[in-house]
């Protein structure tokens, strides 16, 4: 496979901050949401945890779509997905982050690239260059991939799979390899932790990884004098954009 290539968007320029959970299915990302979640409240901080497909009434119209409809072909799931992509980020996900809040979402583009650009087959620059049309170009500030071998996934499933849960163990295989390649591409962006370890270790990964990045809460910010931000910053003319 060759070296996956980076997108050319970036985090929000916003005070919030942005996390996805991505890997393949039954990996644990909605038990380190839920985590994540208590914990950062636990912080004080406004929380909006949210998923892709079906954050939004539409999202859910759409995820029944394309994990349960009938005859949904590669470009049609593509597409689904990037519709999806564009109305949760638009109507959820831009304005908690410009209120400050920390999103943390159950998948995001990275899916549609491994899924759908490379199981599939679509090509992985053009399902990257459709989402990031469809986000204006919105990255994560981190991406948490929860590693799993696809067979020890297989077995924690429970209930009858979704459209793609009964593809092929090749086709998760290739989801797996193709995540991993996206970490290797952008390591500064990726935390990659092995999902066959103890939720809560994963868990203290994960905290140790955020809690740098998180924003200022309201309570714990004192305001500074001019005289102390020329002092601290006597070059710097506009706020530098979050990285």
């Amino acid at each position: 496979m060759p070296p996956a290539v980076p997108p050319t968007g970036a985090p929000a320029p916003q005070p919030g901050r942005f996390v996805s959970l991505e890997g393949g299915d039954f990996a644990g990302k909605t038990t380190q949401q839920r985590m994540l979640g208590d914990w950062l409240r636990e912080l004080g901080h406004e929380v909006v945890l949210t998923r892709e497909p079906g954050g939004t009434p539409l999202g859910q119209v759409l995820r029944d779509a394309v994990l349960h409809g009938a005859d949904v072909d590669p470009r049609t799931e593509a597409l689904l997905y990037a519709t999806d992509r564009a109305h949760h980020v638009h109507q959820l996900v831009l304005p908690a982050l410009a209120r400050g809040a920390v999103v943390v979402t159950d998948r995001y583009l990275d899916s549609s690239v491994a899924y759908q650009g490379s199981a599939r087959e679509l090509g992985d620059q053009e399902i990257r260059a459709l989402s990031l049309w469809a986000t204006e170009g919105l990255l994560p500030h981190v991406t948490v991939l929860l590693d799993l071998d696809p067979a020890a996934a297989a077995a924690r499933r429970t209930g009858a799979p979704d459209r793609i849960e009964r593809e092929s163990a090749a086709f998760h295989t290739r989801v797996r390899e193709h995540f991993l390649a996206l970490a290797a591409a952008e390591p500064g962006r990726y935390l990659v932790l092995d999902a066959a370890r103890p939720a809560e270790e994963i868990h203290a990964a994960i905290r140790e990884r955020l809690a740098p990045l998180l924003p200022a809460r309201p309570d714990t910010v004192v305001p500074a004098t001019p005289d102390v931000v020329a002092a601290a910053h006597p070059t710097r003319t506009r706020p530098r954009a979050d990285r």
